[in-house]
């Protein structure tokens, strides 16, 4: 794959960028309300996740459900902890765990 991105990483920064615009987008010029706006893109995350992890004839087993959620949820606790590390004014890569988005 020939892109401008370096790796993994750039290609999902990349691809978060675009969605909060598109959330963004919605929020602003279509007058929606944030919390719909975030009800879509989980919709929309799970209906992905399923076609990554079944296919488009497929669906998730329980066993299924369970590795997406855990999944979400480490993602969820990687963006806590860069969050409160910003805010807090010490985020330091090198210090940070890898971004468990990336190991899907």
């Amino acid at each position: 794959m020939s892109d401008q991105y370096q790796n993994d990483q750039e290609r999902h920064n990349h691809c978060t960028i675009q969605f909060i615009n598109l959330a963004n987008a919605l929020r602003e010029q279509q007058d929606f309300n944030p919390q719909l706006v975030s009800a879509g893109l989980m919709a929309a995350s799970g209906i992905y996740a399923t076609y990554v992890a079944a296919g488009n004839q497929g669906g998730l087993e329980q066993s299924g459900v369970d590795k997406v959620v855990k999944h979400y949820r480490q993602t969820l606790e990687h963006i806590q902890l860069r969050k409160r590390a910003s805010l807090e004014g010490t985020m330091d890569e090198k210090d940070l765990p890898p971004d468990p988005a990336l190991n899907f």
